[in-house]
């Protein structure tokens, strides 16, 4: 058994032992695994020296191990097998359009050609991004592991998130941390809940852990919901607007902090599953640190690429910017843990899956939004804020039906379907949402 503190224990037997009368197997130690062995003495064995009451002894002394000798798994070898767990699953065969991206950009094969092979490559470089950060979190505490995920796990929203600020994309920008926010709240969850409820008539999981991150995406949804309906009242101006939202989100990144305080030591006992378990250590902290910062320079570099096409395709093709900001962008970097929600959820892990989906949505709304808004005060960019009424009653309304669905602590694939079905709903609304500056004729009409 994987991730436990020890390993897979085995049955054997020794000459002159019954076959129960022994277990052995492999111990994890800090230079790798070791044999142990311990010992039952049976009535009339001669190595108890007596009857009816046979010692306990254990130790490796006259041993007969599985194998000869100390087996160890550390160094290079651990490193090895770490990054061949990360690197061999089936989505990285899309790491293929990793070199076609870069090239399609410095060679400039057009727009739909950059934007397609860049969008296709960041989805396996997010899921690297992820496994990279959970070893290293393994070596930190569980405050600075929980900084790390909160950090580089939303590694790709947020390169994405600059990328598009110095290239004065404003609007996809906020409709990319809106679509991060509903495909992992309704989406993800919603498909999660189906894929349970095909197995598991209702499924069950804990009701508090699940309040605590609705509450928090509540306190988020007010706050882009304030400075939104700011801007209609009458005289208000726009730098106002903007120093209301830059002042909102230091607000904002503090209780993220206090919330990752709360999770990770206060009240940890509300959100672990396995306290009692250890994580296994897969590759050495250096080793974690290459892999996350090579992973981090590739999707900075596909990233860049990516949103100088967005321009482009828009014009070229006709696809609506707030359908590639809501609907298109949040698939790129949240595609390998949406997998990861709904395999777990099917095998009846729903706890895990709330907390891939709703914690994700927590991070965003907590702390990339709020990091965005810096981002832009950095580069003297009017990031703000101030969503459409749209966006805002869009994210209210999202947040009100999943706390309806989670507040029994039970799901099942009806409301699995529900939560799936808003999501469609809204993708079609972006779909038809014509861009800024964009003249809309009487008789005119988007085809889908």
């Amino acid at each position: 058994r994987r991730g436990g503190g020890r390993g897979a224990w085995l049955l054997g037997s020794a000459p002159g032992m019954m076959p129960s009368d022994r277990t052995y197997g492999y111990n994890k130690g800090a230079e790798g695994y070791s044999a142990d062995y311990t010992y039952k003495a049976v009535p009339g064995d001669p190595a108890s020296g007596e009857t009816g009451a046979p010692p306990m002894t254990s130790g490796k002394e006259g041993a007969m191990p599985i194998s000869e000798g100390k087996e160890e798994v550390g160094g290079c070898a651990r490193d090895c097998r770490g990054i061949a767990g990360v690197l061999c699953r089936p989505l990285n065969i899309l790491l293929v359009f990793v070199p076609l991206g870069i090239a399609s950009g410095m060679l400039e094969w057009g727009s739909a050609a950059t934007f397609s092979c860049n969008f296709t490559a960041i989805v396996p470089l997010a899921g690297i991004l992820g496994a990279a950060t959970e070893a290293l979190a393994v070596h930190t505490g569980q405050m600075v592991g929980g900084l790390l995920n909160a950090t580089f796990g939303n590694a790709v929203e947020m390169i994405l998130t600059i990328s598009a600020i110095k290239a004065g994309l404003v609007s996809v920008v906020q409709g990319s941390l809106l679509g991060s926010i509903l495909s992992n709240l309704l989406l993800v969850l919603g498909m999660a809940f189906f894929a349970a409820g095909l197995w598991i008539k209702e499924s069950q999981f804990s009701s508090t852990g699940a309040s605590v991150n609705m509450t928090c995406l509540a306190l988020g949804s007010i706050s882009l919901a304030l400075p939104t309906l700011y801007c209609h009242i009458p005289n208000a101006s726009v730098e106002d607007m903007v120093t209301i939202s830059r002042i909102s989100s230091v607000v904002l990144a503090i209780v993220y902090i206090m919330f990752l305080v709360f999770q990770l030591v206060t009240h940890a006992d509300l959100f672990g599953e396995d306290g009692d378990e250890e994580e296994e250590v897969t590759m050495s902290a250096c080793t974690s640190v290459a892999l996350l910062l090579s992973a981090t320079c590739c999707v900075a570099v596909c990233s860049e690429y990516l949103v100088d096409s967005i321009e482009g395709v828009s014009e070229d093709y006709g696809l609506p910017k707030a359908f590639i900001g809501v609907i298109l962008l949040p698939i790129v970097g949240n595609a390998a843990e949406h997998a990861t929600a709904v395999t777990v959820a099917a095998k009846g892990k729903m706890d895990l899956a709330l907390g891939v989906a709703i914690g994700s949505s927590t991070q965003i709304a907590l702390f990339v939004v709020p990091f965005a808004v810096l981002v832009g005060w950095f580069f003297d960019v009017p990031m703000s804020l101030d969503f459409r009424i749209f966006d805002a009653s869009v994210l209210m309304l999202s947040v009100f039906l999943a706390s309806g669905i989670l507040q029994d602590a039970q799901s099942n694939w009806l409301e699995g379907a529900m939560l799936v079905a808003t999501y469609i709903l809204i993708a079609i609304i972006c779909w038809f949402i014509p861009d800024e500056g964009e003249v809309v004729h009487p008789h005119h009409h988007r085809e889908l």
